[in-house]
């Protein structure tokens, strides 16, 4: 009898092993697929709120900011001009068209889109680390253009879930790939998640 009673506790306990091995395999890849959208969608928002803030820069300067500090300070102290023409421009006969300059405070905008510009340059998860930033001229087409490329890698903001080893749950992740917008070669704002 007592050899029974052993036998039945060391079974209960293999299984009850055996189930949370299971439960193991079966829970990691929802937690890095959570994980993982979830991230991925702050990093998102943050990387759009960067973009809009760069269009904002070049409304200002006529260029992209190429460090978060020169994107900060400018947002914070810059203007926008505004030019309001009174008259019909398109009658070549008009006599009387009056253009009116005004400069509005770029601070203003930013806020009215809901960008913060304190932290802009943190990527979330991020344990601190910041973005990546350039911005340059090159010649596209035979016109010298204005080129930006803000991003991080999957790495950076991953978590537990850096390794290339989870790849077996997303055959797309690549730890080291890039989630950003713009591109360095030629003008374009789009970011890699469109």
């Amino acid at each position: 009898m007592k050899k029974r009673t052993i036998f039945n506790a060391l079974m209960f306990l293999l299984i009850l092993g055996l189930g949370f091995i299971l439960y193991k395999q079966i829970q990691e890849p929802i937690a890095f697929q959570q994980t993982k959208n979830e991230r991925e969608k702050a990093v998102i928002d943050k990387l759009v709120k960067i973009r809009k803030a760069q269009e904002a820069y070049r409304g200002v300067t006529g260029k992209f900011a190429g460090s978060f500090e020169d994107l900060t300070n400018t947002l914070n102290n810059g203007k926008f001009m505004r030019i309001q023409v009174y008259g019909d421009v398109d009658d070549v006969n008009a006599k009387d068209i009056r253009y009116d300059t005004t400069y509005m405070p770029a601070i203003d905008s930013i806020k009215s889109l809901g960008i913060e510009l304190e932290g802009l340059d943190v990527v979330p998860f991020g344990e601190g680390a910041k973005f990546e930033i350039k911005a340059d001229t090159v010649t596209y087409q035979s016109a010298l253009v204005d080129v930006v490329q803000v991003g991080t890698t999957y790495e950076t903001f991953m978590g537990q879930f850096k390794e290339a080893r989870f790849k077996k749950y997303d055959e797309k992740y690549d730890p080291k790939k890039k989630i950003k917008f713009g591109d360095m070669s030629k003008p374009i704002l789009t970011g890699t998640w469109e």
